[in-house]
């Protein structure tokens, strides 16, 4: 369900660098912000700049593998999961749950990337397939609305991630907007309240993250 990224098979000490550089950038965009330089990932990795220039082109190409492990190792479970079930619309907005909340953690990957529609596919693509069968099903179990499309989901789905701009990293203000989703594109409402309101946070001051 994640995305794809096409690589040669790599030696056990090449694939344990891959996987060093990977965790090394998690982190330390979290630490540091969406500009961290690609040395200080290097460095914390324990590894030197060729080798993850050897690995990966670009930073580019460094946060699509670090988004991609992210949703690979917290959102596929609950797709598969989803897909499963009976429910197809409480499944659905689970796996919506899960992007979210890796969407929340890693807020300064998907920053390092903003404004890059073309990525935001690429990142969301084959989720989307999986997304499309839990919309159908649902729409064939009522729980759905029928009016909805694919297109629309890929659109709410972008509305929601671009809500991790209004927010901490880490934070789950997210939280209120997916409920907001939820009485959209179901065909009843829960009636239960919403989540807690999160007010947006304070304006950062100038040369300080």
């Amino acid at each position: 369900m994640s995305i794809a990224v096409v690589r040669k098979p790599l030696r056990a000490d090449a694939a344990r660098n891959v996987d060093k550089i990977i965790l090394a950038a998690r982190q330390c965009f979290r630490e540091h912000g969406p500009d961290v330089p690609l040395q200080t990932i290097a460095a914390t990795a324990g590894v030197g700049p060729a080798t993850l220039f050897r690995n990966f082109a670009d930073k580019e190409e460094l946060v699509l593998a670090a988004l991609n492990r992210q949703l690979r190792e917290t959102v596929d479970p609950v797709m598969v999961e989803a897909l499963a079930g009976m429910d197809a619309a409480a499944g659905l907005l689970r796996v919506i749950e899960a992007i979210m909340a890796a969407a929340s953690t890693d807020a300064n990957l998907l920053g390092a990337v903003a404004g890059r529609r073309e990525l935001l596919t690429g990142i969301t693509g084959s989720l989307m397939e999986s997304i499309g069968v839990l919309l159908v099903r649902g729409q064939g179990q009522g729980t759905l609305r029928s009016d909805i499309s694919m297109t629309d989901m890929f659109r709410l789905l972008a509305m929601l991630i671009g809500v991790v701009d209004t927010m901490e990293p880490g934070s789950d203000a997210w939280r209120r907007p997916v409920a907001l989703i939820e009485d959209a594109i179901r065909t009843e409402r829960t009636g239960r309240p919403l989540p807690a309101f999160v007010p947006l946070p304070a304006p950062q001051v100038q040369g300080h993250r």
